[in-house]
């Protein structure tokens, strides 16, 4: 076979098109810049500005126009560069792949070139450690394969002559060559990568912003109806002493009556631009992003802003057994003897003079050397077998017949001994003998215990070794038995309790059999009583959708699964308005990953299953996804204290402008110190909060509902209670004579006095926002952005009140004046902790 020459494989390409997967076009960043204007808060800051241009000509704002822009842009901004700036990275970690090469025969002779440039009809040389570049089947020679990532098993699939090989295996051990039948989308990885383009479902977050988006407005229209109502009834009726006549002769002075109408209009406009959070969109990209780069130093590489948000409201997660709670690589965790006396390590068995025995056993086979600790060559297999032994001595094989799946043993001759190993039943059955501890050769007539033994451990999902020697196939003397395993990852049982803690059920999918996968449940604490369930693909095909759905809650395993069943238990979940996660690092996870409200890729697995998922787990392990879930409750908490924050301001703003006319208060702010405040309630206060650290604690709570409001009971009486009595006491402070003779008599002072109090209300009620404990110091320290911040907004706010001057009408205050104005302020402090003491003692704590 002297394979393609130039000429065909330009036919073939033309024909059959290039072995490259082609994905859809990324997004640019001017795309992702547009794509984040439809952010439900945006779309409210969008028509605000278009009603505030509106009225460019009468009375119009520039500086709260300036500011609305300000924040529309930075947070679109960061959002996109952000999102941008981890598909990037995200992009040098798929180019990887394709800097793969293979061999290929072309024009008479060998070449080697890049997969991509693959084509049908080529024939590829395939040997140990090769990645298959497309689909096709054998011509000549056989080999092992490892299709782990197509089925989610370790074991070797033997293929032989007529066998058809798939793009993304690896082949385990001997040589061959393939005719390539099926090249880049038309392979079955490439059918599977074209499938993961479709449109994820909205995220949690997106959805509840949309309903805030909802509640906000209906606020603000109702906000701003009133405040015309009471401009218009003041300036109507009040000023005009209730007097019928006078109220008529008003509203029949067309040039004055259109005046007061336009004025009302622009309070209206002032009212709903007041009521919308502006730096909540900005606070929730500031939170993601921050988050982002946190969790990136974690192993975590974030591919989606929303996704952080999102692992944080997982119902139910499907994860992969196979390199995710397991190391996925085998491990000999013990070795037994003849006289089925256990040895744990190596060095144990040094001990005993069936060492040397043992040793040459272990190590004859095709891993050829230990280097840096790992061993190299050979099948999987054999590799675990050399990092057992500790060594790799040269030795003289005059004779290899190596191992593969349909003869189930291998054969090593060394000094002119036969060294055999391989499946139980294909040797156990010719041993006549053994070697006892002692190194003795004995008869053997223990057959019966050792195969009990075996089946007891083969139960238990350990995969069972035999080695012997021989001179005559038929009289085998027994050297010992290694037991072979994927073990459990260290951290995988505390991992999978802190989910379980968290209140969200596990779901291990995977290729293995069903008593298999039962016993590495029940190692790893899925499997806890007689009621949880461990079910095989052929039971899922029998059962409607509506049986899952009844019995999900008790599904802990899945076993012998099918792609298609990751992908139906998605759909199924999803329709029970579950938020579903699912991990893996196959390519038949990777159309699962994707229907997911968010998908875990592994950083050792294919790049279809990466690209598919949300967040890609660079260190395979389950427990960077509990930092993933833990991160996201923190996320979701942090932008709900903000809300609780900036909605008591905006309360406290539009009881103001509602109240005022009807008490004799015109604004109390001027434009310019609005301007600050903005930057206070938006700016900074979104940076401070971005910052919350993740605690524990967040992992013992149940996930919030998809349907959940962002804003819930606790959080609404918070913003109305403190809301309210921020408002009452600015009012309060406005009008008491008592309280103004704490102060010089002049105006001036009263005024740059209020500034100060209501800025310094926000920055005590933000202690009262980080916690529904009664401590509002707790892991304050944790949040050292949060002090600085303040600090910040502090040190501005007392260089404005001394220096701000006209500008920012203000004059310096005296200690005394000072002090009572923050004394004021901080009674926000112990009112708070009134109603979280009146919530304990009706036992409804509650929290964010």
């Amino acid at each position: 076979m002297n394979g393609l020459n130039d000429k065909d494989v330009v036919e073939s390409r033309k024909k059959y098109g290039s072995n490259e997967i082609k994905s859809k076009k990324r997004n640019t960043f001017l795309g992702l810049l547009i794509e984040s204007l439809g952010d439900p808060i945006i779309r409210i800051l969008l028509i605000a500005l278009g009603i505030k241009t509106i009225f460019l000509l009468k009375d119009f704002d520039w500086y709260e126009t300036i500011g609305i822009v300000i924040a529309i842009f930075l947070a679109s901004f960061i959002s996109s560069i952000s999102e941008y700036g981890s598909e990037k990275a995200f992009d040098k970690l798929q180019e990887e792949s394709s800097k793969v090469k293979c061999r290929v025969k072309r024009n008479n002779k060998i070449m080697e070139i890049k997969i991509d440039e693959v084509v049908v009809n080529d024939i590829v040389i395939l040997e140990s450690g090769d990645k298959i570049p497309a689909d096709g089947i054998i011509v000549e020679g056989n080999i092992s394969v490892d299709e782990s990532s197509l089925n989610g098993e370790t074991k070797e699939i033997y293929k032989e002559k007529n066998d058809t090989v798939f793009r993304g295996t690896v082949v385990y051990s001997n040589y061959a060559l393939m005719k390539v039948n099926h090249v880049g989308n038309a392979t079955f990885y490439g059918k599977l990568a074209e499938e993961i383009q479709e449109k994820q479902v909205d995220s949690p977050l997106k959805i509840r912003l949309r309903k805030l988006a909802q509640l906000i407005s209906k606020c603000g229209y109702v906000g701003a109806f009133l405040v015309s109502f009471s401009y218009l009834f003041s300036v109507i009726v009040i000023d005009n002493g209730f007097i019928i006549s006078e109220i008529v002769e008003t509203i029949t002075n067309p040039s004055e009556i259109i005046g007061h109408i336009l004025y009302a209009l622009t309070l209206s406009v002032t009212i709903i631009v007041v009521a919308v959070p502006e730096g909540l969109p900005m606070m929730i990209t500031l939170v993601l992003s921050s988050n982002m780069k946190k969790m990136l130093k974690k192993n975590i590489l974030v591919r989606k802003l929303v996704g952080i948000e999102t692992a944080g409201s997982l119902n139910i997660l499907f994860t992969d057994k196979t390199g995710t709670l397991t190391k996925g690589k085998l491990e000999v965790v013990e070795f037994i003897s003849g006289s089925l006396k256990r040895y744990k390590n190596i060095e144990e068995i040094k001990k005993a003079n069936l060492y040397e025995i043992a040793k040459l056993s272990l190590i004859g086979n095709n891993a050829s050397s230990l280097e840096e600790g790992k061993a190299i060559g050979g099948n999987i297999t054999d590799r675990a077998l050399l990092m057992f032994a500790k060594t790799s001595l040269s030795i003289k094989k005059t004779k290899t017949v190596p191992f593969n799946s349909k003869n189930k043993y291998s054969i090593t001759t060394i000094d002119d001994v036969n060294y055999i190993k391989g499946a139980p039943e294909k040797i156990l059955p010719f041993c006549t003998s053994y070697y006892d501890d002692n190194g003795r050769v004995r008869t053997l007539y223990n057959k019966r215990e050792i195969n009990n033994f075996i089946n007891e451990k083969t139960k238990q999902g350990i995969r069972v070794l035999v080695m012997g020697t021989y001179t005559n196939k038929k009289c085998v003397t027994l050297v010992g038995m290694v037991l072979i395993k994927d073990e459990l990852r260290e951290d995988a049982v505390s991992a999978v309790q802190m989910v379980k803690d968290a209140h969200i059920q596990i779901v291990m999918i995977t290729g293995d059999n069903k008593e298999t996968a039962y016993n590495i449940g029940k190692e790893v604490g899925l499997i806890e009583s007689n009621d949880d369930l461990v079910l095989t693909s052929d039971e899922l095909d029998q059962m409607t959708d509506e049986d899952i759905g009844e019995k999900l809650p008790k599904i802990k395993i899945v076993a012998r699964a099918l792609p298609t069943d990751k992908s139906r238990l998605v759909r199924i979940c999803q329709s029970l308005d579950l938020v579903v996660g699912m991990t893996g690092d196959g390519v038949n996870d990777a159309p699962a990953i994707k229907k997911a409200d968010v998908g875990f890729g592994m950083g050792s697995g294919t790049e279809v299953a990466k690209e598919a998922s949300d967040i890609v787990i660079l260190d395979d392990s389950f427990m960077s996804i509990v930092s993933s879930i833990l991160f996201g409750r923190t996320i979701f908490k942090s932008i709900r204290k903000f809300i609780i924050f900036q909605l008591t301001v905006n309360l406290c703003a539009v009881s103001l402008s509602i109240i005022g006319p009807f008490i004799g208060v015109d604004t109390p702010v001027t434009v310019i110190q609005m301007l600050w405040i903005n930057m206070v309630m938006d700016t900074l206060a979104g940076l401070a909060f971005s910052f919350e650290p993740p605690l524990k604690e967040y992992m013992k709570e149940y996930p919030k509902k998809k349907d959940e409001s962002i804003i819930n009971d606790y959080m609404m009486g918070e913003i109305l209670f403190t809301g309210i009595y921020s408002s009452l006491l600015c009012i309060i402070f406005l009008k008491s004579s008592l309280l103004h003779s704490f102060f010089r008599l002049d105006d001036i002072y009263i005024m740059t006095a209020f500034f100060g109090l209501f800025i310094f209300i926000g920055i005590f009620n933000s202690f009262n926002a980080r916690t529904n404990r009664l401590n509002i110091l707790a892991n304050l320290l944790k949040n050292k952005i949060f002090i600085m911040v303040l600090l910040l907004i502090i040190v501005v706010q007392l260089f404005l009140i001394y220096y701000g001057g006209t500008l920012f009408r203000t004059s310096g205050l005296t200690i005394k004046e000072l002090f009572v104005m923050i004394l004021l302020a901080s009674t926000v402090i112990p009112v708070d902790f009134l109603r979280k003491t009146i919530l304990r003692y009706k036992d409804q704590v509650g929290g964010v």
